[in-house]
């Protein structure tokens, strides 16, 4: 069993017309299968935030060692974070700005991805860090808001080219837990 093929179960309450003796709305229960999933809201901003932070390193290398200028500091960083997360994230399952936040990077089988894997994640990375532009308008309730254009990152590219999750450490136990229950079921 692979973590995009498992399903979870909601159930969703839906209102209908009608209203009980007391007044009270009656409620229709209807129960999905949803595809799982193990990451958590807010996860674009913490990888980009790990991502700043294993660059750091390199750039104060680069810079105050090697007296470099500040943009040849932070372009010959990205190579190197390529390099080095791609042995970290082969060998412990997560980087020193993933390891601050309590990241981990699971496969589609659950475990830490290989080292081809990772490397894949790590080159198709350059690519989550452009720039996606979208328009926002507040809901006519809000006046006090003002439109404009916000600027998002999409980090999720590599994991749905190579098939990785990024997962907190707190979830991971979850997470082999749902794979070994599907696999009992697959066996029996």
């Amino acid at each position: 069993m692979k973590i995009s093929e498992l399903k979870e179960k909601k159930i969703i309450h839906r209102p209908t017309r009608s209203f009980d003796e007391r007044g009270n709305r009656i409620y229709n229960e209807f129960e999905y299968e949803l595809p799982y999933n193990p990451t958590h809201k807010g996860n674009e901003t913490e990888r980009l935030f790990a991502k700043v932070i294993d660059m750091i390193p390199f750039f104060i290398l680069f810079v105050f060692i090697f007296h470099l200028p500040a943009i040849l500091g932070i372009l010959f960083s990205i190579p190197c974070v390529i390099i080095s997360g791609t042995v970290c994230e082969w060998y412990f399952g997560t980087t020193l700005g993933k390891k601050i936040f309590k990241l981990k990077i699971l496969d589609d089988n659950g475990n830490q991805p290989g080292f081809i894997k990772s490397l894949q994640r790590n080159i198709l990375v350059l690519a989550n860090l452009w720039p996606i532009f979208t328009d926002f308008n507040p809901p006519p309730t809000q006046t006090w808001n003002a439109g404009g254009t916000q600027m998002n990152f999409s980090m999720h590219l590599n994991n749905k080219i190579c098939k990785t999750y990024i997962v907190k450490e707190s979830k991971l136990i979850e997470v082999r837990e749902l794979l070994a229950q599907e696999n009992k079921k697959a066996v029996h």
